[in-house]
This record gives C-alpha cells, sequence and structure tokens, in this order.
C-alpha cells in the first residue's frame, strides 16, 4: 500500500480491512415504529418500514471494516460501503491534509433518519435529507475504466419509495480532483419527489472561512423562512443576533448551530479554506442541475462543543459543506417520474497556499487580493499538471501582471504584485491560460447588484380561505412534494373537488396518492372522472397522464385488457411514451407475447434510453426467445448504466448457465451474490421484479437460492416464503405453495416490516389459502397502516391477537392504534398492557404505556410503581428512564430523580434536550422546598446547579430558545439571595434574568417577574400582556405543528391546550388576576393532570 506521502502516477484500487475504534450500537429495534408526525430535517420523519437504531452504548472496541481506496499521485481516498457508502477520509498527500473531515472513531449520535449517523467524510443524502440507511451497509463495487480512473460505486434500492440511487466515486490519473457521478432510478411506475444533497465535512478552527461565490448577496435558511445578507449579516438570523454587522462566512463568528444556504444560481463552485493551514476545499458543479450550496455548523457555544463531544473523541469541529442537486434547500424537492433517471456530477478537490477562492472550475481554482496598500495577492491553483502555463492580471484591460510558470497540485503559483496607481479591484481580471493559449479560467470581480432581499416563504392559508381551484390544487402539490409533517395535502385537494368534482389535476393528484396506498379502485374511480371532463366532446386530451395512471391503477386490479388499452393511449404523448410503452411491454410479458414485448421494449428505449428496467426486461425477454448473444450484450449495456444492477447481472448468470459455460455462470453467480450482500429485501426486489413480468420459474430461482443460503435474517424471513409460495401458486404448484405459506407463518418475526404494494396482494391470498396464520394478519396489518389505511389495519391486527394472544408486536400496535386513531385510550391502555404481560423484557413498552397513562389520567403512583418494579429492563432505554426519572419529580422524589439525572448517560435526539428540562426542574422544585423551609442555603445551591449543564445529558447550554431556562433559574435564585439578605446579589440575578434571550414563553413570565423586583412594572406588564395576547390566539386558532418544523412530534391536542392555558394564567397571574389565573391553571391541569408547574403556580394565587 503507498503511504501519503508516496507518488504514484497510475490510478490504484483495492480493498482491505481497516480498523477503527468504534461505539457499538444496540439491536435495532424489533417493533415496528409507524409515522406520527415526527418532523425530521424539515419533511416527515419515516421510520418505517427500516428499524430504528437509536440504542448507543458507551462500549468502545476495536472493529475491523472493509474499506476500498482509491489513490493516485495526487490524494487518496477511503470508502465504508459498510456505513452508508460514505467517504469516509481524502487526503492531499501532497501537504497531508485532510480536505474531508476525517474521522478517527466511530461514534455514532441519533441525528440520523433511523437514529444512529455519523460526521465526517462524505454523506449521501438521498432521496431525503440524512436518509435512512445513513448508517448502514450498502451494495457497492470496484470497477476499472478504459481511460485509465477507476471508480468506487455505491448504492441501493431504498424501502421507502423503492427507488434506486448510486454513487461513482472515480480518481483519474494525474488529476487532484475526486469525480462524484451520482443517478437517480425511479424504478416505479409512479412519480415520486426527492433531493438529493452531498454531505461532505472539514475540520473547522478558528482560521475557517466558508466561501460562497462572490456575487452571493444573500443567504436563506431551512425552508427559506428567512433571509441574511452575506457575507456580513445585519439580522437576526435563525435565533442569531447579528445586527451588529457580522461576517458569518468565519467559523468563529457562530455561536450557535446554524445553517446558511446560498441565494446563488450563477455559479459553479463552493468552497472553504483553513487560513492558519494554508489549505481547503473546492466542490465544483453545474449549477444548472446542482444549485445547492449550504453550510452547517455546531457553532463554538456550548451546544457546539457538547456536540462535539457527542460525536468524536479527539477529531475537533467540523462544518458540513454541502452540495445540493436538483434541490437548493432543505426541504426542497423535485419530481421525478416514473422510470425516469436523474444524474448529476460533483467534482472535489484540496487547494493550497492561494489564500481562497474567488472562482473555480474542475481544472483551476483561482484567488485574488487586494490590501490597505494596493498590492493584489494572486494564487493560482490547478487540478494537473500545467507546464508553461500563463497568469495575466489586467486592469482596465491592459496587462499590469504576466508570467510563465509551471502550476500543478504540488506547485501552485502564489505571487504579490502592486498595482498602478488609481487601479481598483473592480477593474481587474485574473486570467490563466494553457501553454496553448486556452483559458483554464478568469476572474474578474463583479459588483454586487444590490437586489431586494427575497420574500420568505409563506404557510399556506386553511383550504376554505383559498381562492381559485387552481391554488388548492397547487397547495396541495407543495405539501405533497415536500412531505410536510405539519399540514397533510388531501384536505387542499378534496376541497378544489368539492368546488369542482371533474378538476383534472386534483384528480389525478388523489389518484397516484391513492395508487401509492394500495388503493386502486379509488384510483381509477379519481382518472375515470378526470377523463370524463377531458374528452368531452369526444377531444384527445392535451395532457396524457391520466391515460398512463389509469393504465396503472387498472393493470394492479388485473383488469389487463382495459390497462392494455390506456397504457396504448398514454403512448400518443411523449412524456408518457416511455413509461406507457415499457408497461406495455410488462403485460405483453405476462401473456407470453414475447416478439410483441420487443416491440414496444424497444420503442420504451427509443425516448429513455437509461431505464435499467427495459433493458433488463428486454435481456430476458431476448433470452427467453433464444437470441442469447443480444441478450448478454443488453444485460451488459444495463450494467454500464448501473453497475450495481442485479436483475442485469442475475441475466448474466441464467445467459451462462444457458450457454453450458458453468465455470462462467458459477462465476457470475458469485458476484451477484457479493453484490446482494445476502440482503434480504435485494432479492425480494429481484424475484418481484420478474413476478411482476410473468417470469415465475425465475422469480422462485432466486427465492430458493436466498432459502439455500441458510443465512439468517435471508433465509428465515417470512415474506420469502410467503412470494416463494405465491410464485409458485401463480404457476399452478398448489401443494408447494400451501406448504411455503405455512412455512412463512412460522419464520421468526424480527423486522417482518412489509412495505410493497405486491404484498397486499401476497397476503391477501395467503390469508385465502390460511385464514388462521396469525402471523399473516399482522404483517398484513402493519402493511395497511404504513398505508394510512387505519382502520383496515386494525381489523387485521385483531384477527391476528384473536388467534395469537402471546405475541407482544400485536398487542402493542392495537395499542398505539386505539389510541391515534379512535381515540380509546382505555382500549389503547389494556392492549400495552397486555403486550407488557407477553414480553416483559421490552423497554419500549413501559415507554409507549406510560405515555398513555399519562394521556389517560392515570394516577402517577400506578404509573411509578410499574416503571420501578422494571427498572432494569427499563432503564435500557433513556426515553423509558426519562419517563420514571418525570414521575419522581411528580411525587417530589427529588433526591431520587436528581440521583438517576446525575449517574445516567442520556443519549439526545438532535433537536431533543427534553432531558435538561426535567434536571432543571428537578433542582428547581427541591430548591422551591428548601426555601419554603427556610434552608435558604441549600435552595440556593439547587437553583444554582439548574444552571449545570451536565455532560452525562448530553445537552449544551443553549444560545437561545425555550430551552434557556436562565430567567427562571436566575429568577429563583434572585428570591433565595432576598432571602439570605444578599440585595445586590439579589439584584444581580434578576438582571440576568431579564437580559436572557428567550422566545415568548412561560420564560418570559419569571422575566416579568424580574423586571417587577428591579422596579420596571411597565416593561413587566407588556410581557403579561404579551403572554395573555399570545396563548388566547393560539386557543381560539387551535394547536398543530409548525409549518417550518425542523424536528419534531405532532402532540396529542390536549397537551398543547394545557401548555397554552398555562401560559395564559402566568400572564394573568403577572398582572395580578389571581382568579382568572387560577382558573386557567386548573383547566391547564385538567387537560394534563401531570402539568408540574401549572401545579406550583396554582396554588400562589391564595398565598
Amino acid at each position: 500500500m503507498e503511504g501519503y506521502g508516496s507518488f504514484t502516477r497510475d490510478v490504484k484500487i483495492w480493498e482491505e480491512p481497516l480498523v477503527i475504534p468504534t461505539y457499538q450500537i444496540g439491536d435495532p429495534d424489533p417493533n415496528p415504529i409507524f409515522y406520527t408526525g415526527r418532523a425530521y430535517q424539515g419533511a416527515q420523519g419515516h421510520v418505517y418500514p427500516y428499524p430504528l437504531l437509536d440504542k448507543l452504548t458507551d462500549n468502545r472496541i476495536e472493529k475491523v471494516y472493509k474499506a476500498a481506496f482509491l489513490e493516485n499521485e495526487y490524494i487518496k481516498v477511503c470508502v465504508l460501503p459498510e456505513i452508508g457508502g460514505r467517504i469516509f477520509f481524502a487526503t492531499d498527500k501532497t501537504n497531508n491534509y485532510d480536505f474531508f473531515y476525517h474521522q478517527h472513531v466511530i461514534k455514532p449520535a441519533l441525528i440520523g433518519m433511523l437514529g444512529a449517523w455519523i460526521s465526517g467524510g462524505v454523506e449521501w443524502n438521498i432521496p431525503h435529507h440524512h436518509r435512512a440507511t445513513t448508517f448502514m451497509p450498502v451494495d457497492y463495487t470496484l470497477k476499472e475504466n478504459p481511460d485509465g480512473s477507476k471508480t468506487i460505486w455505491v448504492g441501493e434500492i431504498e424501502l421507502r419509495h423503492r427507488m434506486k440511487w448510486i454513487v461513482g466515486i472515480t480518481l483519474y490519473p494525474g488529476k487532484s480532483y475526486i469525480e462524484v457521478t451520482i443517478k437517480l432510478f425511479n424504478r416505479t411506475p409512479l412519480a415520486h419527489s426527492f433531493l438529493i444533497w452531498a454531505n461532505p465535512a472539514v475540520h473547522a478552527n478558528e482560521n475557517y472561512q466558508i466561501i460562497f461565490p462572490p456575487r452571493t448577496e444573500y443567504a436563506t435558511f431551512h425552508g427559506k423562512n428567512q433571509f441574511s445578507h452575506w457575507p456580513i449579516s445585519y439580522e437576526v438570523f435563525a435565533g442569531v443576533d447579528y445586527t451588529s454587522g457580522v461576517d458569518v462566512s468565519w467559523w468563529k463568528n457562530h455561536p450557535a448551530p446554524t445553517s446558511f444556504f446560498a441565494w446563488n444560481y450563477k455559479d459553479d463552485f463552493l468552497a472553504g479554506y483553513d487560513h492558519g493551514k494554508r489549505a481547503g476545499t473546492v466542490a465544483v458543479a453545474n449549477h444548472h442541475i446542482v444549485p445547492g450550496k449550504k453550510f452547517f455548523l455546531w457553532g463554538n457555544g456550548s451546544e457546539g462543543r457538547m456536540w462535539e463531544k457527542i460525536l468524536t473523541d479527539a477529531d475537533g469541529p467540523y462544518i458540513e459543506l454541502m452540495i445540493g442537486a436538483y434541490s437548493d434547500n432543505q426541504p426542497d424537492y423535485t419530481w421525478i417520474q416514473p422510470y425516469e433517471v436523474k444524474t448529476c456530477k460533483i467534482y472535489w478537490y484540496p487547494i493550497r497556499e492561494i489564500g481562497g477562492v474567488k472562482n473555480a472550475n474542475r481544472e483551476a481554482a483561482v484567488n485574488l487580493e487586494i490590501d490597505s496598500e494596493n498590492i493584489v495577492s494572486i494564487g493560482v491553483y490547478t487540478t494537473s499538471e500545467r507546464k508553461s502555463s500563463r497568469v495575466i492580471l489586467k486592469a482596465s484591460g491592459k496587462v499590469v501582471f504576466e508570467r510563465e510558470a509551471d502550476i500543478s497540485p504540488t506547485k501552485p503559483f502564489v505571487e504579490r504584485v502592486q498595482l498602478p496607481l488609481g487601479a481598483k479591484e473592480e477593474d481587474l481580471e485574473l486570467i490563466l491560460l494553457s501553454s496553448q493559449g486556452e483559458e483554464i479560467i478568469s476572474y474578474k470581480p463583479v459588483r454586487k447588484e444590490n437586489a431586494p432581499m427575497p420574500k420568505p416563504v409563506e404557510p399556506p392559508k386553511p383550504p376554505k380561505e383559498i381562492e381559485t381551484i387552481e391554488e388548492l390544487y397547487l397547495t396541495g402539490l407543495r405539501l405533497e412534494q415536500f412531505y410536510n409533517p405539519a399540514i397533510e395535502p388531501y384536505p387542499y385537494y378534496e376541497e378544489a373537488l368539492r368546488r369542482d368534482p371533474y378538476d383534472y389535476r386534483t384528480n389525478i393528484a388523489l389518484a397516484i396518492l391513492y395508487c401509492k396506498r394500495g388503493m386502486f379502485k379509488e384510483a381509477e374511480e379519481h382518472l375515470r372522472r378526470a377523463l370524463e371532463r377531458a374528452t368531452k366532446n369526444y377531444v384527445t386530451p392535451k395532457d396524457g397522464e391520466a391515460y398512463y395512471y389509469l393504465g396503472v391503477a387498472l393493470r394492479a386490479q388485473e383488469k389487463y385488457d382495459e390497462a392494455y388499452d390506456a397504457f396504448y393511449k398514454a403512448t400518443w404523448y411523449h412524456a408518457w411514451h416511455a413509461a406507457a410503452y415499457y408497461s406495455l411491454a410488462e403485460i405483453d410479458c405476462q401473456r407470453g407475447d414475447f416478439l410483441k414485448a420487443l416491440e414496444h421494449l424497444d420503442l420504451s428505449l427509443s425516448t429513455n434510453t437509461l431505464n435499467t428496467k427495459a433493458l433488463n426486461l428486454r435481456a430476458t425477454v431476448l433470452r427467453k426467445v433464444g437470441r442469447l448473444k443480444e441478450a448478454e450484450e443488453t444485460a451488459l449495456k444495463a450494467l454500464t448504466i448501473d453497475p450495481l444492477d442485479f436483475w442485469a447481472g442475475n441475466e448474466l448468470y441464467l445467459l451462462k448457465s444457458e450457454m453450458g459455460l458453468k465455470e462462467e455462470a458459477d462465476k457470475e453467480l458469485e458476484d451477484l451474490r457479493m453484490k446482494m450482500k445476502d440482503n434480504v429485501q435485494s432479492y425480494l426486489e429481484l424475484a418481484i421484479d420478474y413476478g411482476n413480468c410473468g417470469f415465475l420459474e425465475e422469480a422462485i430461482d432466486v427465492l430458493s437460492r436466498a432459502i439455500e443460503l441458510n443465512k439468517r435474517g435471508l433465509s428465515d424471513f417470512p415474506m420469502v416464503y410467503y412470494y416463494l409460495g405465491y410464485f409458485l401458486d401463480m404457476k399452478g404448484e398448489r401443494e408447494k405453495a400451501i406448504e411455503y405459506y405455512r412455512l412463512g407463518g412460522k419464520m421468526p418475526a424480527d423486522y417482518c416490516f412489509p412495505f410493497r404494494v405486491e404484498s397486499l396482494k401476497v397476503l391477501k391470498r395467503v390469508l385465502e389459502v390460511n385464514d388462521h396464520d396469525a402471523r399473516a394478519h399482522y404483517y398484513l396489518g402493519n402493511l395497511l397502516y404504513y398505508f394510512n389505511r387505519y382502520d383496515e389495519a386494525i381489523k387485521e391486527w385483531e384477527k391476528s391477537r384473536d388467534l395469537d394472544d402471546t405475541f407482544s408486536i400485536t398487542h402493542r400496535n392495537l395499542g398505539l392504534a386505539y389510541a391515534r386513531v379512535k381515540n380509546d385510550i382505555r382500549r389503547a391502555i389494556v392492549s400495552l398492557e397486555k403486550a407488557i404481560e407477553c414480553n416483559p423484557k421490552d423497554p419500549r413498552l413501559y415507554y409507549e404505556l406510560d405515555k398513555l397513562y399519562e394521556i389517560g389520567g392515570v394516577p402517577v403512583e400506578k404509573r411509578l410503581s410499574l416503571l420501578e418494579k422494571n427498572h432494569e429492563t427499563v432503564a435500557k432505554r433513556d426515553d423509558a428512564l426519562s419517563r420514571e426519572i418525570i414521575l419522581y419529580v411528580q411525587t417530589a422524589q427529588y433526591d431520587k430523580a436528581i440521583d438517576l439525572l446525575r449517574t445516567h448517560h442520556f443519549h439526545v435526539w438532535e433537536g431533543g434536550g427534553e432531558i435538561h428540562d426535567v434536571y432543571v426542574d428537578a433542582h428547581l422544585l427541591r430548591g422551591l422546598k428548601k426555601l419554603e423551609s427556610g434552608r435558604y442555603e441549600e435552595a440556593l445551591k439547587d437553583f444554582e446547579a439548574a444552571l449545570e449543564y451536565p455532560e452525562n445529558l448530553e445537552v449544551g447550554r443553549p444560545y437561545r430558545g425555550v430551552r434557556l431556562r436562565d430567567p427562571q433559574v436566575y429568577y429563583y435564585m434572585g428570591t433565595a439571595y432576598e432571602a439570605l439578605g444578599k440585595e445586590n446579589d439579589a439584584k444581580i440575578c434578576y438582571e440576568k434574568s431579564v437580559f436572557a434571550k428567550v422566545e415568548l414563553s412561560e420564560l418570559s413570565y419569571y422575566q416579568g417577574l424580574s423586571l417587577m423586583k428591579l422596579g420596571r412594572r411597565e416593561e413587566a406588564d407588556k410581557i403579561f400582556d404579551n403572554l395573555i395576547r399570545f396563548a388566547k390566539e393560539r386557543i381560539e386558532k387551535g394547536v398543530g405543528m409548525d409549518f417550518f418544523e425542523k424536528f419534531g412530534e405532532k402532540e396529542f391536542m390536549q397537551a398543547q391546550m394545557a401548555y397554552y392555558h398555562y401560559l395564559l394564567g402566568l400572564g394573568y397571574m403577572g398582572k395580578g388576576k389571581l382568579q382568572e389565573a387560577k382558573d386557567n391553571f386548573e383547566v391547564a391541569l385538567k387537560l394534563n393532570p401531570y402539568h408540574v408547574w401549572a401545579k406550583v403556580h396554582l396554588f400562589e394565587p391564595s398565598k
């Protein structure tokens, strides 16, 4: 293996074990985690059909990973397929600079969509930000290319939308850049929305500067809900006050976690530069396709330092310099049509010595800086050796400096030039020419346009308030497109159809949503309604989308003749030509009409040459008709587009077998197996690809091989047996089918979370044959609940429970559904209690049951007793243990609560931190108890402890927001000092309470009290009046999640309403309206009997 300091002109590619210290994670949660309104990165935070990976530990081991490497004379790159396929590190060999953040430990934190996530390197976020499998193994292969370059391909078929993404990481001889090719394949017959963000991290420190292109005037936040000037901000942005004029391009100027998205749609690069190390990183991409430029950092405050400890042992802070393709924000999603392929390229390379970047392309980066003495510093970095290049500087069109130089990644060009008198920066132009006189790159300073600041996004009005049907449709479509967690699209579509039942676009939009939920009859109804108007008076519509989706809906209902007609009509339209002809070919294959299928496939491929499913189906059909050479060529063509295509690989295996080339066939099969890495979903997807086209023998063969491998999680997976039985059933082998159906019901249920539309038909067929299969009812319930078909899901789970009442997860699922869907808390509690009876060692069940107990008003004593009796199990989950601690606080057992809070290591989700509030509550309430009994010094110690942020809680002191409890803590400290007769200390505390930066909340009340203590009654009254106004507005408006919410869960309505009545009570209490305060505290406690501070304040008015 070449060392960092060695040079080789060829590109090397290899695999080898890499030992990395690793903090272990626990087993995935066996309970299906259904979507309940969780906001994640501003979009819907789905876990199902994946398992939750949130059991982190402090166990550090030396773990061996399979690592893939690329290296040439300039850079070395390491990729970890086992951890999401991320680039783990990339090093500039010319100066040993890691131009991506190089972790030396795998230390997961709860940041990913499923939980476990690591920082560092480059993460691939497709089709959602911090995608589900970012901490899971992905498929990979290593390729040597004809031009001497070499590529590591990583990718997967993601489960939620069943689309496929692949990323090719390529190094070329003699080039210092990494070329990254990203492809997203929509393998489904339905349109989906997606984003693509590459997320590189870089090492950060006081000297690090983020570089947006020079003409960038503004930056925006998540959701485009606010804007800031760039690079000098004069705004309060993301809660941070930059109004004094702060250069936000520097890491050192950010006290809190934040994100800035460049408002720039004209330039092709993003960069960062460490002025201390005189080295940096450049990203280059075509801004027409790859417009997104963003940085995220944790900041240099207490929160940032805490997250640094959470994520690494010794590698320090980082900045994420993200690049977005087909997306310029998070969330910002783009549509991909059925069988469409989206592609893009991104280039990254290190820079050194040039002082920054003013312009960059794939070949070079240049910098130009003028100091106060009119001396210009020139910096030029090239990504390959450029002998006899010419560096030219012009001022007002005249050459003021010219130098011939050999420039390369090992030898950047740096020079200082004295400018002529009167020359200004905007008069300059820096040009780099090749030895042949061709321009490689240039830079001419541009005046900023001083364009007006863009308007922030506004949340949508309620459907009834929207004037036009078109706006209703577009509003619903945006909500759907962006996976908004706060507002559903359905009410907007339904209101549009209430006003006009035959609206073409809205009927289609609803139909597609119904197709995604397996409700094809309902989809058909909407599509026929859309066409009824569009074809009125015997008109051929201008748009053929309804015909295509009608074909999809009819085919799923096995109305093949009608579907065939609809797809053929859709072929009249260029937009649907490729997808419709491909769909026709699938039906042809089901009918055994292979020649017609070939004709349709060729027509489909004529307008969508990148559709690998069409190529693979063509290869299969050609094999079936005996045209083996053509079949092989077609399969190989699919593999040039997607080197990780399993269908193409399987066809090569079958072709070699049919040709009698056993040794080659065995090699193809082994290669395929290595790529599929015994992943059960890969085998199922491949079998279903065959099955959907009527190739039952091939489907049966794939699943039979999966069983023969005798691998846990693959060969004992229930859906493998059910699908195998189904394909045998369709083939007419009924007895074999029944046996596999029976075996499917006997396999372990762990992590069997069905998600495919096809599984509806399979599981229903299983139950037609054997309605007593309790597990099949359970799996079907999971699938229906995932499709938001809640009532049907509950019926299936109830059938499963009645057949087998020993399976905890069925009872647990029913409990959650009774609460969420039926609002029947009593039944929900009974089900969860039964779940615990079935499996008393599952800590999640205690957490979920206690939440139901809380909603149901179950006495605190009963709740606490259950958790205490099962403390050893409860302590295995942080969220369950936190419930026990909260109950200790509510029952005034503060010592027990504080002991657990001081000794247990809690792992906190990004955007979370509630456990620190519990810690503060425990100390404040214990302190108040001591204050009341005259133990003032002891009370003060508790209040002071409430200001601490113990490391084991993983919460840093926030810069802002409702988690900054300073106003309340300092107020109580002031009262303790007053009781001790230390008036000056008390005054200092009251001033600190007032000074804290918080949003309007219960903390504002304590600022009001502190203002009163300071004799500033008028200011205090303003706060109390604002609390009353705000609380009344929210009570009147009703509750729900913020349209722009980045993290969080939808709460039960009564808990939210309790909070606003509590706020209203505080406002009234501040104003001295004690009866109104008492009334609202009582309402709050009626809605939420466990609101500890409402209980505290309820008794204050009478004192």
